[in-house]
């Protein structure tokens, strides 16, 4: 095998890695919003369970957080709690951080 090869097998390998990290942290990020939003809302822990598998199913159908963003906006809009998507966003990388922490720890 060339260097050049092993290389490109290491460059790839690195991508896969940070791909599934990338995942897992986003995933990790929107169960702790659906935290987030029972909090808000007050639902029970079945409830947020529940609402973090929507919410985690909902942002594998579009890349990029907006959607997350709008989603968590109009459902909190219809529980008749008021949130700016400024204070989402915030609340959103706030969880990202955790997430990635949690996630680099293994925890």
């Amino acid at each position: 095998m060339s260097g050049f090869s092993r290389r490109e097998e290491g460059f790839e390998s690195k991508f896969a890695f940070d791909a599934e990290k990338r995942f897992k942290a986003e995933a990790r990020r929107n169960k702790l919003l659906a935290e987030w939003f029972g909090s808000k809302t007050k639902l029970d822990s079945a409830g947020i369970d529940a609402y973090a598998k929507e919410l985690i199913a909902h942002d594998l159908k579009k890349a990029g957080d907006e959607d997350v963003v709008g989603k968590l906006a109009a459902d909190l809009k219809s529980k008749g709690v008021a949130v700016s998507d400024k204070d989402i966003r915030a609340e959103m990388e706030r969880c990202l951080r955790t997430a990635y922490e949690a996630v680099a720890n293994g925890t």
